[in-house]
């Protein structure tokens, strides 16, 4: 193990006496002014934690190495987003050389329906419509959403730069690449909704500036955007995320409003009248629907924690009058998407995507067989008669061990990928070197957790093999197969990662979430903290060779287990965490997030998040882990100060620092993490595997 003595010992970090009172606890707050994100002496010392960390990492050996191959996996191909519209395939592409995912299209795809040969000689090769990276000196700009008219002559997007989201949004010209004048800012997670002339379209927008509120306009193309009309504003709560849908007719529009993640109000529009039916509305469910034909399709978990599929007359949609198609039994339905006579529907069974044919009714065609455990990153399909032999339908999948891949499926046939002419790994990375496996571990209350473990096929784990634990366990967000090029790359060197399946996720459903979110979130870190212990247990890894890896809502996973339990493993690398859950919802758009939390203003909530929040739970003289400590900027999710305040409360508390350090790293330009440049991926993997293997010490993952 190689330490600079010159890091031993933090930067000096003003502490100030600053105790709030809340529902009568007293609440200490001794970093508050870090708060001030943009204030000099909070920038000074950003530096100089920068500083550090880059001193601590660039003395150690390996760190070149490490970024040499990240880069190399990061640069394999990867294809998500997939919307065909008209004659096109859209899709958002991203290979070596690309900083950042790239629009592309593919002209003639309903054509593609008969044969490989007709795939391979017509849309093998992708036409660039958008690079966002082209914008910056830095590449900092990226395309946050797309979406394409129902003919795929316009597509509207939105651009954000430095990784802060808050989109503005654009429209091109698909045939001729030209951009239109309109410019819609304030345009941030923006749905979009085309009208059938193919010249307007209904989309979400923010007050300006705003964080919250966002509601439905009309735009005209060539007019301004501040004369838009207003076509929806009924929200729920200001803190409500908000989708439009029009029918492919134009005769209805269908607007959904989400209040958290298990509430979904749901309106909709005849517009030949402008009456409004309120669907459902104030209920505990999520029900997400798409036009078909002269009903509505849905995947609800109203009745149906694991998901139902229902059939929905516009003329009487509310609930009463649905009629279930298929029912979830030992699997959860995420999605269904309508056929020219069927239905794909789609969801998980073990964390794993499963996809069914089925017919109009609902009825079991047959399963579309994956090539192995993978995860859905996009799907979609062209319907109707211009569509050949049947429906093509585009299908994004991934895995443990490979990057997202476009597939294309037909009634009839089996699944097979799009790109013939573009191979998804090259010839230094194998996927089938590696295995991947699931098995079952118990938490602290009894409840069985499922967990993928993944490392080299040559590599037998034992108490000296070098472990990266990980997790989620919330937002309804399953922890399913995904390919994480750092993953890959610890994995190639000989080291081991294991992804929990905890409550607080959507592995089984809604009731899986609510098991874990609000007053039940504790139960998240004891699964959490049972999965470290289910792996040394089973003699995967010791204490002193496991780190465990968070971000966002993984970041207070990893926050709260170093916090009650600093014995359980050696390095935490937390990113862009919530991790004072007393003044969360007073930044940015956290507001959104009291539902799945709790919200401190109400007392018996406060309760709960007072219980656990690792920013006040950090116990002077503790042993804490080597902690790596990563944010950006221009996060605008979640406040940086975060980070910084955990950052300095740990610093002035470990009493472990001589062997483990607390590490700050604070990237420029940069936001959460979507739309990052592919090369600040790589620079900041390369710091977190370096500080890996530094405090893990791994023979076997030493790279020369």
């Amino acid at each position: 193990m190689i330490r600079p003595d010159s890091v031993a010992v933090p930067p000096p970090t003003r502490r100030v006496d600053v105790v709030d009172v809340v529902h009568g606890v007293a609440v200490p707050d001794p970093y508050r002014w870090l708060e001030a994100d943009d204030d000099p002496e909070v920038l000074t010392w950003v530096a100089a934690q920068n500083a550090r960390t880059e001193e601590a990492l660039g003395a150690l050996t390996g760190r070149s190495a490490w970024h040499e191959r990240l880069a190399a996996l990061i640069a394999l191909p990867s294809s998500t987003g997939a919307e065909m519209a008209g004659d096109r395939l859209f899709s958002l592409e991203r290979g070596a050389g690309q900083e950042q995912y790239v629009l592309c299209v593919r002209d003639g795809a309903s054509s593609a329906s008969t044969s490989t040969s007709t795939i391979a000689s017509v849309v093998a090769s992708p036409r660039v419509l958008i690079d966002p990276a082209n914008r910056a000196d830095d590449a900092a700009v990226s395309l946050d959403w797309f979406a394409p008219s129902n003919d795929g002559a316009l597509v509207a997007f939105g651009l954000s730069e430095g990784g802060d989201e808050r989109s503005v949004l654009h429209v091109i010209d698909v045939s001729t690449g030209t951009l239109l004048d309109d410019r819609i800012p304030d345009t941030r997670y923006a749905s979009v909704a085309w009208l059938p002339d193919g010249r307007s379209f209904r989309y979400t927008r923010y007050p300006p500036g705003g964080d919250y509120e966002a509601v439905v306009y009309e735009h005209q193309l060539g007019t301004d955007y501040s004369d838009d009309p207003l076509v929806w504003d009924a929200l729920p709560a200001r803190e409500a995320m908000v989708e439009v849908k029009v029918s492919p007719d134009g005769r209805r529009t269908l607007v959904s409003a989400f209040v958290g993640w298990s509430r979904g109000d749901v309106h909709l529009r005849d517009e030949r009248t402008g009456a409004w039916t309120a669907i459902h509305v104030g209920i505990s469910a999520v029900t997400r629907i798409r036009f078909d034909g002269d009903r509505m399709l849905a995947v609800t978990t109203l009745d149906a924690p694991s998901g139902r599929v229902v059939a929905i007359d516009p003329a009487n949609p509310t609930p009463e009058q649905w009629t279930t198609l298929v029912a979830a039994d030992d699997w959860v339905i995420e999605s269904v998407t309508p056929l020219t006579d069927g239905m794909i529907v789609a969801g998980a069974r073990d964390g794993s995507a499963r996809l069914e044919h089925r017919d109009r009714d609902g009825a079991l065609i047959g399963e579309i067989v994956l090539p192995e455990p993978m995860s859905m990153t996009g799907m979609d399909e062209r319907v109707g008669p211009s569509a050949g032999a049947g429906d093509v339908v585009a299908i994004q999948l991934i895995s443990f061990t490979r990057p997202s891949t476009l597939f294309r499926w037909h009634p009839g046939g089996a699944l097979e990928p799009w790109d013939v002419e573009r191979p998804n790994v090259d010839a230094a990375y194998d996927p089938n070197a590696f295995v991947v496996r699931r098995s079952t571990y118990r938490s602290a209350d009894g409840t069985e957790i499922g967990m993928f473990v993944m490392h080299r096929a040559d590599v037998v784990p034992g108490p000296t093999t070098p472990c990266v634990l990980t997790g989620y366990g919330g937002f309804a967000i399953s922890e399913s197969p995904w390919f994480r090029p750092l993953y890959a790359t610890w994995c190639e060197r000989g080291g081991v990662v294991a992804v929990a399946n905890l409550r607080g996720g959507y592995e089984h459903g809604e009731s899986w979430h609510r098991a874990g979110m609000r007053a039940n979130k504790q139960r998240v870190f004891d699964d959490f903290i049972a999965a470290a212990e289910h792996l040394v247990a089973e003699g995967v890894t010791s204490p002193s060779t496991l780190a465990i890896y968070g971000g966002s809502n993984g970041g207070l996973l990893v926050g709260a287990t170093m916090t009650q339990r600093p014995d359980v493993c050696r390095a935490v690398v937390c990113a862009v965490p919530l991790l004072d859950m007393i003044r969360f919802p007073q930044f940015l758009i956290a507001r959104l997030w009291t539902d799945e939390y709790g919200d401190p203003d109400v007392a018996e909530e406060f309760g709960w998040l007072h219980a656990y929040s690792p920013y006040h739970h950090v116990v002077d003289g503790a042993a804490y882990p080597a902690t790596l400590m990563l944010t950006a900027e221009g996060d605008s999710r979640v406040h940086p100060c975060h980070a910084l305040k955990m950052t300095a409360r740990l610093q002035q508390a470990s009493s472990a620092q001589a062997d483990r350090p607390i590490l700050l790293r604070v990237e420029s330009r940069a936001g959460h993490g979507v739309g990052k440049p592919a090369s600040k991926q790589a620079a900041e993997g390369a710091d977190v595997l370096t500080f890996l293997s530094w405090q893990l010490s791994p023979r076997s993952t030493t790279v020369a």
